[in-house]
């Protein structure tokens, strides 16, 4: 029995750890949890966490020490694993990160922001960044090599048609990790929100209702239960010409515009078929950079739903526009699908400054030959080194993302030697772009600069150019008229052969419309839970420097935000979409 007074003279090292549970609903758990410590001269015991505070609610912080014989030396990762606890069975819980002070005074963050589902063990690295060709601890390299092969388990692509971009696998969105599935706050929020739209918008009579609308009466009176600012100025301004115009940069497709120098073959537009003001001809207005083209070839020969047992019809419209001398884009020739036999003109005529149009029978003719049903974006990686002026934090956006990666990546050798970093783009490349190289989206990286455009263009997608195309669904579709989403007959080939009995019968029936108003209402909503641009509640950077990146993005977010209001204060249609503090972090739908 020697040995015991030897151990107890055993002077041991002690690692104070701090565990926060998440703070989201049912973040918490009964059961007991254990953490493990690794390092590079050892690892400690596995070490029940247990102490006056438990981790059964959210937000919890509790403070624990694991002592070992001698130092482990600079941790690499932690293990952590709980089990089920006398009678409460296995439950769920969110640990979002863990600290440990060493004995030596260092301190080692372990983000984690992970759903913890089971008794097995699952290790998390510590936070500072370590590219894959200088993590040398062998289970440093494991727990990387794990993480990526779990990522291939949960997000597998999937062919859904042969042609188009593939998608993910899975049978449904409960499908997906926990982490990524929307919050219990959102679900609640986006189920609540779907099933009172139509109460909300004061639609519920309508939606059995197969009918086409009697009159623009009968859809005023439809419209008034729920508005909004910019929905009252469509209802009221959606037959003139500067404001249909308008909403091609700052509509909900602001993406498909382009500057036009020469005309497509099959849109032959002459001068003696257009006026454009003055004495200028088209070709001097196209050399001038004034002249600009909508064109929606890829929905030619797209098959439509039947709704109400009746054909729907989608116009690929080519949309040819004006920039005026006071900065008005005006319309001025409008062909509805890609056919030389079909083409509809516009002719401008100013006078004291004021632009209507002249040649268009009547405006909701124009609307109806213009009608697409829907939206789509192209040529983003070619758009994303020169967005229009004014684009939300384009620039503090990509200055920020060359300070993170400048700080990780110093060389352009550094990011042509990083092997997960080429899967990745290689990957996207293969899947998301099939391969394709006139896509622009490059299948590996050979420089900093360009993978520092490449992750500006994502982030900038999945935030301002989300916000762009979603936020203003209802403001600019609520008033079905200004974009129909579905055309029962076909456009007119006649010009002047439109009138308002047409048109209604044209329009959608009234179910259609009070659904569609429901949808594009509840994909406005913002939920409570929402996170904004810059704002990063999951703390997974412990380096100085990306942390005053951070930092100094979110000032610049903020005075971009008092400019951008500043700026809408003296415009009669305030652009709000691209501001950053209604700008959410990524796509939340």
């Amino acid at each position: 029995m020697n040995w015991i007074p030897l151990l107890a003279s055993v002077k041991m090292v002690d690692y104070t750890v701090t565990v926060a549970t998440g703070d989201l609903a049912f973040a918490g758990t009964f059961n007991n949890v254990y953490i493990k410590l690794v390092g590079t001269d050892g690892e400690s015991q596995r070490t029940s966490l247990k102490g006056d505070i438990s981790f059964s609610t959210a937000a919890a912080v509790a403070s624990f020490t694991v002592s070992c014989p001698v130092s482990i030396g600079k941790l690499i990762l932690i293990e952590i694993d709980k089990q089920p606890f006398f009678i409460f069975p296995e439950d769920s819980w969110f640990p979002a990160k863990v600290e440990v002070k060493s004995p030596e005074g260092d301190t080692y963050n372990f983000p984690i922001y992970h759903w913890i589902i089971d008794s097995e063990v699952h290790r998390f690295r510590e936070a500072t960044a370590l590219r894959v060709f200088e993590d040398n601890h062998h289970l440093g390299r494991y727990s990387r090599e794990q993480e990526l092969k779990q990522r291939g388990v949960d997000y597998r692509w999937d062919v859904y048609l042969e042609g188009i971009p593939h998608c993910m696998r899975s049978e449904g969105p409960r499908d997906l990790p926990y982490e990524v599935q929307f919050s219990f706050t959102k679900m609640a929020e986006f189920r609540f929100t779907a099933a009172a739209g139509l109460v909300e918008l004061e639609l519920e009579k309508f939606y059995q209702s197969t009918k086409n609308w009697p009159d623009m009466d009968a859809v005023h009176r439809v419209f008034s239960s729920k508005r909004t600012k910019i929905s009252d100025y469509v209802q009221e301004h959606w037959k003139e010409d500067a404001f249909f115009g308008y909403q091609f940069l700052n509509g909900v497709n602001p993406m498909l515009i382009q500057r036009c120098s020469v005309l497509p073959n099959n849109f032959p537009v002459s001068d003696d078929m257009v006026s454009l003001g003055g004495q200028c001809s088209l070709a001097d207005e196209m050399e001038k950079g004034n002249i600009f083209l909508c064109d929606y070839k890829r929905l030619n020969d797209l098959k439509t739903n039947i709704i109400n047992g009746k054909k729907q019809y989608l116009m690929a419209p080519l949309v040819l526009l004006h920039k005026t001398p006071d900065d008005q884009l005006m319309p001025i020739a409008i062909q509805p699908e890609d056919s030389r036999k079909s083409l509809h003109l516009a002719t401008v005529y100013q006078e004291y400054n004021v632009a209507s149009m002249q040649t268009f029978s009547t405006p909701e003719e124009r609307r109806l030959w213009s009608t697409t049903g829907c939206t789509y974006t192209d040529g983003l990686w070619q758009a994303c080194g020169s967005v229009q002026p004014g684009c939300t934090s384009t620039s503090d956006n990509a200055k920020f993302v060359q300070g993170v990666l400048s700080f990780y990546y110093k060389k352009d050798s550094e990011v042509q030697k990083d092997s997960e970093l080429q899967k990745w783009i290689l990957d996207i490349f293969e899947h998301g772009f099939l391969s394709q190289a006139g896509t622009g989206i490059p299948e590996s990286f050979t420089t900093v600069a360009e993978l520092v455009k490449f992750v500006t263009m994502v982030i900038f997608t999945c935030s301002g150019q989300h916000s762009a195309v979603n936020a203003g669904q209802y403001d600019y579709g609520g008033w079905m008229p200004n974009t129909p989403l579905t055309l029962q007959r076909p456009p007119p080939t006649t010009k002047g052969t439109t009138s308002v009995t047409t048109m209604m019968k044209t329009f959608p029936d009234v179910n259609t419309t009070v659904h569609g108003m429901a949808v594009v209402w509840l994909l406005g909503k913002q939920s409570t839970d929402s996170v904004f641009l810059g704002k990063y509640p999951e703390e997974l950077f412990s380096e100085k420097m990306p942390c005053k990146l951070i930092q100094d993005f979110q000032k610049d977010l903020h005075e971009l935000s008092e400019a951008i209001t500043d700026r809408n204060g003296d415009l009669e249609v305030p652009y709000t979409y691209l501001d950053p503090k209604v700008v959410e972090n990524s796509v939340a739908l």
